[in-house]
Order: C-alpha cells, then structure tokens, then sequence
C-alpha cells in the first residue's frame, strides 16, 4: 500500500496507532510498528526520565519507524523535547496548542512534524506552520477532542479540500471497513486509539479493556467543553458530572469534581467507578482483546475485502 502517508513515515499501511495516555506506551508502539503500521508512545502521562526509558525501549523492540504524541499543554515539555531530540525520534505528532512553538525547531533536526486539528481552521493553521502532515480528528474520538462537535465524516472532505498536505482521519475508526471510507473521502490514512486501548500490549488496565469490551452503543458521552472536552464512559463518575451540570455547576466547581489524576486512576490504575475512563464511540464494536499485530491484520484484511466489494453489483445502481 504505497502513497503520501507511507512514503512519509517509510512504513507499510497507511495505518497510525494514536499515542494515548495510559495506554500506549513502547511495548504497543513497537508491536503496532512491527507490525507494519506506525506506533506512538504517547508522551503527556510521562515524567521526562520515564519518557526517556520507553523511547529507548521502543528503539530496542522496533527497527522499523516509530512517533512520539507530544500534548502542548505538557508542563516539562522543554525537556520532553531535548529527550526527543537527543535520541532522534524519527515521527513526531503535536496536539493541544500551536503548531509554530515547536514545528521548526523539530524539523530543523530531520524530525517529521504531524499535527492534530478538530477544524478546518485549525488544519489550515498546521499547514502554514509547516507540519509535514495533518490528523483531522471528529468528534467521536475518544479523549480530548474538539468543541465544535464535527463528525469525522464531514470533517475529512472539508479538510481535504482545503490543504495541500497529506491528511490523516481520526475519530470512530477502528475497522477496515472505517479505514476505506475515511480514504474515499479524502484522507491519506487513518489514526486509530480505541480499538488499541484493548491491545495485549496496551498499558490500560484490565479493568478498563473489559469495560471496553462491554460496552455498546451510547454509552460514551462528550463532556467537561468548558474546561477541556473529553469523552469519556459513563460511569458512576460520570454520573457525578451530568448531576453537576443538573445543578448548573460553573467551570470552576467543575475543575473541583474533576481533581487530578483521574484519568490515571481510572485508565491506568484500574478503578473503573470513580475514574476517568477516556474511550471512542467506536467501543461499541470493540469486543476482544487480542494482540496489536492482530488488530493491524484484521484491518488490513476486512480493509482489502471492502475495497474489493466496491467492485461488485453490491454498489452498482
């Protein structure tokens, strides 16, 4: 499968593991990237000396490319940035801030700059800043995502039409099938988190994969867009947000119920009542949890049969 996203990155499928925190550390980076696809180590959870030991364990797993998933808003990010440069990561892929603060610094070391956006605003900013490429993430994605609640199906071909640069789907991806459509409608590969939170390798607790693998349709919400907007599962924390949004809670009382490390206890540290469980709307078809190279095979597979179907009277009229 060759075209701009593979060329960029030198890896096989057009097919990016999302660096999510907690869950994707260098053994699902380097098991994602083995497999043909392009792995990240997601940065933002990481203190700097920690950071610096998966890097060189993912280097020690892999020869084959892999990203680091660096959030703007990471408070030590200098260092993040000195660590990254001094072991040369090949990839690396901005998120939550301004492109222009870090873009030609990066570069400047031979690094290939990607940058996620929720707008087409905001992909046209990421182009002038001089990123090599571009992920337009809709709003069912998993995590932090975008206020303006823009599905990945509208908002991959109006990004499309208006960057010149190779552009990356993300949101409510996680089958073959999704990889097909989101490239038909313009994207050059697709970037995928959920379905790899479930991964064997994935540092998520077994808690949270089982809650994963339970869950269906309509059980994730997106909440918190006065402070940061997330989606997250609900749960009995979540249930403590919609009451407080009942009882018109202003973004400060919010911040309070929230706290810190929520996302750690619930994702990381397994207690799946009162944490913050970060997931997709994707999660409702996710319903195993097997190793990454199988999850890559599978997409690629059910990928090829879809794209062999559109051949058939299936799609004629």
């Amino acid at each position: 499968m060759k075209n701009r996203i593979t060329t960029l990155f030198n890896i096989e499928y057009p097919l990016i593991q999302a660096g999510m925190i907690w869950c994707s550390g260098w053994e699902l980076a380097s098991a994602v990237s083995n497999a043909g696809g392009l792995g990240i180590i997601g940065s933002g959870s990481m203190y700097p000396a920690v950071f610096e030991e998966h890097i060189l364990k993912c280097k020690a797993a892999t020869n084959k490319p892999f990203g680091v998933n660096l959030p703007m808003l990471y408070p030590d990010i200098e260092k993040h940035i000195e660590t990254i440069i001094k072991h040369k990561v090949p990839i690396v892929f901005t998120s939550a801030g301004n492109p222009k603060t870090w873009t030609a610094l990066l570069k400047s070391h031979g690094i290939i700059v990607v940058h996620v956006v929720s707008s087409v605003k905001f992909a046209l900013k990421a182009q002038e800043a001089g990123v090599d490429a571009i992920v337009a993430e809709g709003f069912e994605a998993g995590g932090h995502n975008g206020r303006d609640e823009t599905t990945t199906m509208c908002l991959i071909p109006m990004v499309a039409k208006e960057i010149t640069i190779p552009l990356i789907a993300a949101g409510g991806i996680g089958t073959g099938e999704g990889m097909l459509a989101a490239m038909i409608l313009g994207a050059d590969g697709v970037q995928i988190g959920s379905r790899f939170v479930t991964a064997t390798e994935s540092s998520a607790h077994e808690n949270f994969k089982k809650e994963v693998i339970n869950s269906k349709e309509g059980d994730t919400q997106l909440t918190f867009k006065e402070l940061t907007p997330v989606r997250l599962m609900k749960n009995h924390f979540y249930s403590q947000v919609e009451k407080a949004y009942a009882e018109g809670a202003n973004a400060e009382e919010l911040k309070t119920l929230l706290g810190r490390g929520r996302a750690k206890k619930g994702m990381f540290e397994g207690d799946i009542v009162e944490g913050e469980l970060e997931i997709g709307q994707i999660a409702g078809l996710i319903d195993e949890i097997i190793p990454a190279k199988a999850i890559v095979d599978e997409i690629i597979t059910s990928y090829r049969k879809a794209l062999n179907e559109q051949k058939t009277e299936k799609y004629t009229f």
